[in-house]
C-alpha cells in the first residue's frame, strides 16, 4: 500500500527530528522549519500542559502498586469484568518478556494519578491488548514500549469502543496508539512514536466510528521507516486504512517526519476539521483512493518544507502538495455524510505548494501497478473482473479504477511568501493532473484519457478562494505550468470569483 507518483518517485524521507526533550521537540536541520509553537487558537496544547489524574482512587477502584513488578497485569487477571483501575504515582512495570502485557476484560478503566506512568522498558512489546470491548484508558502515560513495525502499543488487537483520553502515549516503536471501531482518542498526546502516532488499522478493514479529538500529534515516525524502507508510505501523524465514517477535529499535528495525517485506501466518510496542521516534514493531509470528505476550518502552515524542497532540489517536476488528494473523490453511491470532497474555510500560509489532485492512470484493480495490492474500489468487489475484455466497457471502464472526481474548492486563503519558505521557484503551485497510461499493455486507460477527464469531466472544481503571493497552477501534467489568467481561462475555466494578488500581504 501507500502513495503512488507515477514515475516521479516518493523523496526519500529527511534525517530531521532529533528531537524529543520532555516537553517538546528540539534541534532541527536547516531544511525543516522549527518546531511549532503551540498555536494561541488550538485546543491541543496537551503535550506541555495535560491534565491531571485523580489524586485518589475513585470509589470501588482498584489500586495498583508502582513498586510491584506485574501488579497492573495481575490485578486485571484477578478481576472481574467493568473494574476500575487506579494507578498509584510512580513507575508501574510488566514482567520482563516481550509478550508481557495487560489483557483488559471488557468495560474496565485505567485511570493514572498524577506522575503515573507505564513504562515498557524497552523491553515489553505491548501495553495494553487482546479483544475486550469499551476499555477506558486514561491520565495515563504509556512509553518505553518496543511495538514491531505496523503494530500498536495500546489496544494491540484493534479492539471495538476504546476510550483514550487525557492519555500521552509517547516515545514507543512502532505505533503508539491502534485503533477499533467507535474508538474515541481525546485530549491525548501522541508523541515521538518510532511509525505512527496511530496505526487505525484492523483487520477485515473493519473500523467504523472513529473519533480523533483536541490530541497533540507531534514528532513521530522517529525511525524515518521511507528511510529503512524506501517507498512504504507507511509513516506519519496518523495513518487511516480502509475506515468508513471519522471525526478528525481541533488537534495540534506537528513536526511529523512525513506526512501529518494520511487516509490511505478505501476510507471513506471524513470530516477534518478545526485541526492546526503544521511544521510536518511532508504533506500536512493525503487522502489517497478514498471517498467523500469534507476539509473544513483547518489552519495549514509550514507544511511540505522537507519533502517539497527535497524534490525540487532534485530537479522533479511533479508539484508535491500540502493537501494532496490521490486517486481520491465523492462518490454517490458510496454511503457517507457528503459525496464529494469539499475543501473549504481553510488557511495555508508558507508551505511547500497548495492542493494537488492527482490520478495515476496505471493505478487501478488487477493491476500490476497497483500499490495497494490485493485491494480494489469500494464499487467492485472482486478485483479479477477488472480484467479484458469487460474493464473496457461499462460499468467497470468507470467503477476499476480510484477517480478524482466531484472535488470543491472554495473559501481557502492561500497565502505564500517565498522569504519564509526560502525558495525561489516550484513551491507556489496548485494542481490538477495525471499521467499518461502505459502499463500494462491491456490496460483501457492508456495515453492521456484519464488526464483529460480529471481536469475536463470529472467535476474538480476551484472557486471563491483568495490567493496571496506568487501562485502558479499546474493543468493535466507536470510540463504545463499556468498563471492565474490561463487557470481561470479556457479550456479550464478555474477559480471563477477568486481574488489574486502578488504579494503574500496584498
Amino acid at each position: 500500500m501507500g502513495i503512488e507518483w507515477r514515475h516521479w518517485a516518493l523523496p526519500a524521507a529527511p534525517l530531521a527530528l532529533a528531537l524529543l526533550a520532555a516537553t517538546g521537540c528540539e534541534s532541527t536541520p536547516s531544511a525543516r522549519p522549527k518546531p511549532a509553537a503551540a498555536p494561541s487558537t488550538s485546543p491541543a496544547r496537551v503535550c506541555a500542559e495535560p491534565s491531571a489524574g485523580p489524586a485518589k482512587a475513585p470509589a470501588g477502584a482498584v489500586t495498583v502498586d508502582p513498586e510491584v513488578v506485574g501488579d497492573l497485569a495481575a490485578k486485571t487477571r484477578n478481576s472481574p469484568p467493568n473494574t476500575t483501575f487506579w494507578l498509584r504515582p510512580g513507575r508501574h512495570r510488566l514482567e520482563p518478556d516481550r509478550y508481557a502485557q495487560v489483557v483488559p476484560k471488557e468495560g474496565d478503566s485505567y485511570l493514572g494519578a498524577p506522575g503515573a506512568v507505564l513504562d515498557g522498558r524497552k523491553t515489553n512489546q505491548y501495553a495494553f491488548g487482546g479483544t475486550a470491548r469499551n476499555v477506558t484508558i486514561g491520565h495515563l502515560t504509556v512509553r518505553g514500549f518496543v511495538a514491531p513495525h505496523d503494530e500498536g502499543v495500546v489496544n494491540h488487537d484493534s479492539a471495538d469502543g476504546w476510550v483514550i483520553e487525557h492519555a500521552k502515549i509517547q516515545y514507543n516503536s512502532g505505533a503508539g496508539l491502534m485503533a477499533g471501531a467507535h474508538q474515541k482518542v481525546r485530549a491525548s498526546c501522541l508523541r515521538g512514536n518510532g511509525q505512527y502516532g496511530m496505526n487505525a488499522y484492523k483487520a477485515g478493514d473493519s473500523i467504523t466510528g472513529l473519533v480523533v479529538e483536541g490530541n497533540e500529534i507531534v514528532g513521530n515516525n522517529t525511525d524515518d521507516w521511507e528511510r529503512r524502507q524506501p517507498g512504504c508510505g507507511c509513516t506519519g501523524g496518523v495513518k487511516f486504512w480502509a475506515v468508513d465514517g471519522a471525526d478528525v477535529r481541533g488537534n495540534w499535528v506537528h513536526d511529523n517526519r512525513g506526512a501529518g495525517l494520511w487516509a490511505d485506501t478505501n476510507n471513506n466518510d471524513f470530516r477534518i476539521e478545526d485541526n492546526v496542521l503544521e511544521a510536518n516534514d511532508g504533506a500536512a493531509l493525503i487522502y489517497e483512493i478514498s471517498y467523500n470528505a469534507v476539509i473544513r476550518g483547518n489552519t495549514v502552515r509550514r507544511n511540505n518544507w522537507v519533502e517539497g524542497r527535497g524534490s525540487a532540489d532534485r530537479g522533479d517536476d511533479f508539484p508535491y502538495a500540502t493537501i494532496y488528494l490521490s486517486e481520491a473523490g465523492g462518490e454517490p453511491r458510496v454511503r457517507a455524510r457528503t459525496d464529494k470532497i469539499e475543501v473549504y474555510r481553510n488557511v495555508l500560509e508558507n508551505n511547500w505548494n497548495g492542493i494537488t489532485l492527482w490520478e495515476n492512470a496505471d493505478r487501478f484493480c488487477n493491476s500490476p501497478a497497483n500499490t495497494s495490492s490485493g485491494d480494489c474500489t469500494l464499487l467492485v468487489k472482486d478485483e479479477d473482473r477488472c480484467a479484458k475484455p469487460a474493464i473496457a466497457t461499462a460499468p467497470l471502464y468507470a467503477d476499476c479504477r480510484w477517480k478524482t472526481q466531484r472535488v470543491d474548492i472554495h473559501g481557502n486563503r492561500f497565502v505564500l511568501d517565498t522569504s519564509v519558505v526560502g525558495c525561489a521557484q516550484k513551491c507556489g503551485r496548485m494542481a490538477v493532473l495525471a499521467n499518461y497510461g502505459t502499463y500494462p499493455d491491456w490496460s483501457p486507460y492508456r495515453g492521456d484519457r484519464v488526464a483529460e477527464a480529471i481536469v475536463r469531466t470529472q467535476h474538480n472544481r476551484w472557486h471563491d478562494n483568495v490567493y496571496r503571493g506568487p501562485w502558479e497552477f499546474v493543468a493535466h501534467d507536470p510540463s504545463r505550468v499556468l498563471d492565474s489568467e490561463q487557470w481561470r481561462g479556457a479550456p479550464y475555466r478555474q477559480d471563477a470569483g477568486s481574488t489574486f494578488a502578488p504579494r503574500a500581504g496584498g
